[in-house]
């Protein structure tokens, strides 16, 4: 006879065993007995129509936790609807739910039954979702934009090892994809995935999928990326066998290959694209300056914060500066549909405002000494040098009474750049060259002038030169720095110009979106345009830590504009470029140097306008510039000790304010004054180092 040990071990045996469902058709039946659609139950579980058609067909099967929770359900059904019997109780009143047309598939139909469902339908429990990394309940979110039809699940999911794929909102899909193909079709026929243009003219997102390290090595994929080569030029060879099967399956990869982000395509039919972007997080897709802690989070977690970013920005596709020229592209599409008058056909048109589709080449002095135009024309002109501040005064200028005061505070610019892209006109022809032009700040490009003889004061930097030194002589600059010259009084007779007779304010739209993602990314973290200048100082020391995910969303904001501001001049990769030679970048309309400069210049002057309005009204001179960060001897820790304010309590406008919005200013740290002084004496920069890191504050090149 078992014993009492034995006979609890085989029950605990049982027990421990996964759920086990009734057959197919016996599923379809208690569904269609409860009277509720294929898509409304896939809605309520967050999968797909296709799923619980697989699952009632015996295709497939669910996964936990979306097996105990269709389990639970279908038990609840097995004793309301009998196979053999009547019921006890009236059957509940449910509003009849059409279904999809099979070839769209049904997911589209979701979120419209969640609004129609009768509210007697038996409830369903969804699949739980992961626990967050965070451990912190989700900000209250922004208003959305109405849901695509099209694209019901969002814009991406993120795949792990298990066959889940991790959407927006907590959705989680089943994805049975075994192969790469396999994952491919599956994202385009079944998924719902995708999100739809930003402008009328432009083209629809590509669905991204993000495959975690078990997820890759599942579908036969590396789990690291190792080489030789810079990061950023890695790849899968062309005979690895995931790169075939693809090539097998009639897909194909673009030039840069099978990285850690892949673009995998077919030729467009007609209207519909047929591409999918992958993104691997174990190959580094996600890069740790840009994307602070993401890769390390739950796959729930990295798909909550890449659907802001995507809500927001734009589906990434590539690195947050890929992203950020992308975006351009996205909201200013180089071609609209127009109507050809001879024979009323429908044709393909440049859309007014836009850069079109063919490169444009810069001017010599606008472009790189390795660019053809240059080489090949034997250019020795010299070149534009807008370039950021990376400026510190002379401890010789220093007084007394600043050597005195206790404490070094640090002011940063919230993304300078993307306040300075705002209403900037640029140019969108190509240039051409005049001799002895009289100078227009009205007109973008290069002028050829000498600012040496202007006198400033040497306790600010010049706001001519990135190291702040005073000019010696003749120099190229972009006509911001020249109109800031003619602002500060002084006459200006430029020599020769490159000058672009079409202009416009390109980048308008590209602001306008990236600072509704600033502002409103912010907010969400607590950090909102109504605080006073002492709440807003208290919000900042705790905006990260109030929500790690959206944290690391503001940070890809901020990293998309001062890498799509470094893409505009993205110079050559590898150590095998020859001087002469063209590169990738060359070929894109958005290589656009000009447009790079343009935007630093404009910040560069803004910088300086407030720094010299800060003399005026406060008698303060700074210690050191670097790009968007500024440091001033302070009497107390915080700028409000130093900053400018009238009697009635408000910020004087002109200098530094505090605030939430690009362009105003945020404590980037505080330090001693003898900490700042004795970096000056050594040559280095205190705005480099007052946060008390290391780190360097580059542009995205």
């Amino acid at each position: 006879m078992a014993s009492e040990e034995e006979l609890f071990a085989s029950v605990d045996a049982l027990l421990n065993e996964e759920p086990q469902l009734p057959p197919p058709a016996e599923r379809a039946r208690l569904r269609e007995a409860a009277g509720i659609t294929q898509a409304r139950l896939a809605a309520a579980l967050k999968t797909t129509t296709q799923s619980v058609k697989n699952w009632e067909n015996g295709r497939s099967e669910p996964k936990s936790p979306r097996l105990d929770a269709y389990q639970r359900l279908l038990d609840g059904w097995a004793a309301k609807h009998p196979a053999h019997g009547t019921l006890d109780v009236p059957a509940p009143v449910v509003a009849p739910q059409p279904e999809m047309p099979e070839a769209f598939d049904g997911p589209a139909a979701a979120p419209v039954l969640q609004e129609t469902a009768a509210p007697q339908a038996p409830a369903v429990q969804a699949a739980p979702e992961r626990p967050a990394s965070s451990r912190r309940p989700a900000a209250k979110k922004a208003a959305k934009a109405a849901l695509d039809p099209r694209f019901p699940h969002g814009p991406l999911a993120v795949l792990d090892g298990d066959g889940s794929a991790y959407g927006v909102d907590g959705i989680v899909l089943d994805c049975p994809a075994t192969t790469v193909p396999e994952l491919v079709e599956w994202t385009l026929r079944e998924s719902g995935l995708g999100t739809g243009k930003l402008n009328r003219y432009g083209k629809d997102s590509d669905p991204l999928i993000v495959l975690t390290a078990a997820a890759a090595v599942g579908l036969g994929l590396p789990e690291r990326l190792e080489g030789h080569e810079q990061r950023r030029s890695l790849r899968l060879p062309e005979d690895h066998p995931v790169v075939k099967e693809v090539a097998r399956a009639k897909w194909q990869l673009t030039q840069r290959g099978f990285g850690p982000w892949a673009r995998i395509y077919r030729k467009a039919q007609g209207r519909e694209r047929q591409c999918v972007q992958l993104a691997i997080l174990s190959w580094d897709a996600l890069d740790e300056r840009s994307w602070p802690g993401v890769a390390e989070m739950e796959p729930a977690d990295v798909a909550r914060v890449l659907g802001v970013y995507a809500q927001r920005v734009i589906t990434p596709r590539g690195s947050t500066a890929v992203s950020g020229l992308e975006l351009m592209t996205a909201l200013r599409p180089p071609t609209k549909a127009v109507q050809d008058p001879a024979s009323g056909n429908w044709v393909s048109g440049y859309n007014q405002g836009s850069l079109g589709t063919e490169p444009t080449d810069p001017a010599p002095p606008e472009a790189t000494p390795e660019h053809p135009v240059v080489v090949n024309s034997g250019w020795s002109g010299g070149f534009l040098n807008e370039e950021a501040y990376q400026w510190v005064r002379s401890v010789d200028s220093l007084t007394d009474e600043e050597c005195l005061l206790p404490f070094a505070v640090g002011l940063d610019l919230n993304t300078a750049f993307l306040a300075a892209a705002a209403r900037l006109v640029v140019g969108l022809s190509g240039p051409d060259h005049f001799t002895a032009p009289t100078f227009n700040p009205k007109i973008p490009g290069s002028w050829l002038v000498d600012l040496s003889g202007i006198e400033l004061d040497p306790r600010l930097p010049s706001p001519f030169t990135p190291d702040g030194t005073r000019p010696t002589g003749l120099a190229w600059y972009q006509t911001h720095t020249v109109a800031y010259a003619q602002e500060l009084g002084h006459d200006v007779h430029p020599i020769e110009a490159y000058l672009r007779r079409e202009t416009g304010a390109y980048l308008d739209p590209w602001h306008d979106r990236l600072k509704t993602a600033y502002v409103d990314t912010l907010a969400d973290l607590g950090v909102t345009k109504d605080l006073d200048d002492a709440a807003f100082l208290a919000a900042m020391e705790q905006h990260k830590q109030r929500d790690p995910a959206l944290a690391a969303v503001l940070a890809a904001i901020k990293a998309t504009v001062k890498g799509g501001v470094g893409k505009l001049r993205e110079r050559p990769q590898g150590k095998s470029y020859k001087e002469g030679e063209t590169w990738p970048a060359l070929s894109r309309p958005t290589w656009r140097p000009d447009f790079r400069a343009a935007v630093i210049s404009k910040a560069r002057v803004n910088m300086h306008r407030k720094l010299n309005n800060m003399v005026k009204m406060t008698g303060l001179y700074p210690l050191a510039v670097l790009s968007d960060c500024v440091v001033y001897p302070s009497p107390g820790e915080s700028p409000l000790d130093f900053l400018p304010y009238a009697a009635s309590g408000k910020p004087q406008p002109g200098g530094f304010r505090l605030g939430a919005t690009p362009g105003l200013a945020k404590l980037e740290g505080v330090q001693s004054m003898l900490w700042a002084v004795e970096l000056m004496e050594k040559g280095l920069n205190p705005a480099r180092h007052i946060k008390g890191g290391d780190a360097v504050l580059d542009e995205g090149e």
